[in-house]
């Protein structure tokens, strides 16, 4: 690597967040690399003033931060898909305006587990989450190292993966996901990406055992707002994009309609929803 190449990409989508979005530009700058990096920040037409507090991080410290406007609200997959055109880096990291990292050092360890792991496609780290008043509602209490492969993501394992934690290779296998059609009808972006990442390059997941950033409940959040009913809809929804997009083998596919049946059917005959529930029943059998 030169000296002017840029090793990671760090991208920020953020919509109204004007209470947070300072401590999650301030969470970028703090770090400490041995390596270059860029910020790049997707306002999506925030309507507070989010966007006027970028501005003056970007020009308080010139070149660093690129603000990337929507003039029209496009919603979150898209604006991240701008921001994912912008990136010049060999990796890219990821963290939402209300959330932030809480530890100077985060990036320089995730890239230096990736570079000398090639069998690792993303690196995250385990995470607290807090409320509005920066009380800690959830911190595991005693990290240790976890791995995910696909078979793991497919049958629902996930932990300590949180969007902040995220640090992935930048290679055209992993960002294909985004001219993928169905991908702009899935709810949780976030866990579409991890699947695609993994299945399409082989690689696996490793989670670094510290917690090195904090996730935000409240009110404005992306699912802090959705009652528990519409919530579970779009996690049934994404299952179906699942179980329809991505290839597994017979074994696996018995273990996708066990977790159907243990997790999703009795919510779906609850609400009276017989045609959908015997069309993913069938589409596994």
């Amino acid at each position: 690597m030169n000296d002017d190449e840029i090793m990671v990409s760090i991208i920020c989508i953020t919509y109204n967040h004007e209470k947070f979005i300072s401590e999650a530009i301030r969470s970028f700058l703090m770090q400490k690399t041995n390596f270059k990096f860029e910020i790049i920040i997707g306002d999506d037409c925030s309507t507070d003033k989010t966007q006027s507090i970028i501005k003056f991080y970007s020009e308080t410290y010139p070149g660093r931060i690129k603000l990337i406007a929507s003039p029209a609200n496009l919603g979150t997959h898209k604006n991240l898909i701008n921001c994912v055109t912008q990136c010049r880096g060999r990796y890219i990291a990821l963290c939402e305006g209300d959330d932030y990292w809480i530890n100077e050092y985060k990036l320089q360890k995730q890239v230096d587990f990736l570079e000398n792991n090639a069998d690792f496609v993303i690196c995250c780290h385990y995470h607290k989450v807090i409320n509005v008043n920066n009380k800690t509602l959830y911190v595991h209490p005693n990290p240790t190292p976890l791995i995910h492969t696909y078979a793991d993501l497919l049958a629902g394992k996930q932990e300590e993966t949180k969007t902040a934690t995220v640090v992935y290779r930048n290679i055209p296998e992993t960002l294909q996901l985004f001219t993928a059609p169905w991908f702009f009808e899935c709810f949780a972006g976030d866990k579409m990406f991890k699947l695609w990442a993994t299945q399409h390059t082989g690689g696996k997941i490793y989670v670094i055992p510290e917690v090195m950033s904090c996730y935000r409940n409240h009110e404005g959040g992306v699912w802090s707002m959705i009652n528990a009913k519409a919530r579970m809809e779009m996690v049934i929804s994404d299952f179906n994009l699942i179980i329809k997009n991505f290839t597994y083998s017979a074994i696996a596919k018995k273990r996708l309609l066990l977790l159907y049946i243990k997790r999703y059917l009795l919510f779906e005959l609850q609400n009276k929803r017989f045609r959908k529930a015997y069309d993913t029943v069938k589409y596994l059998l």
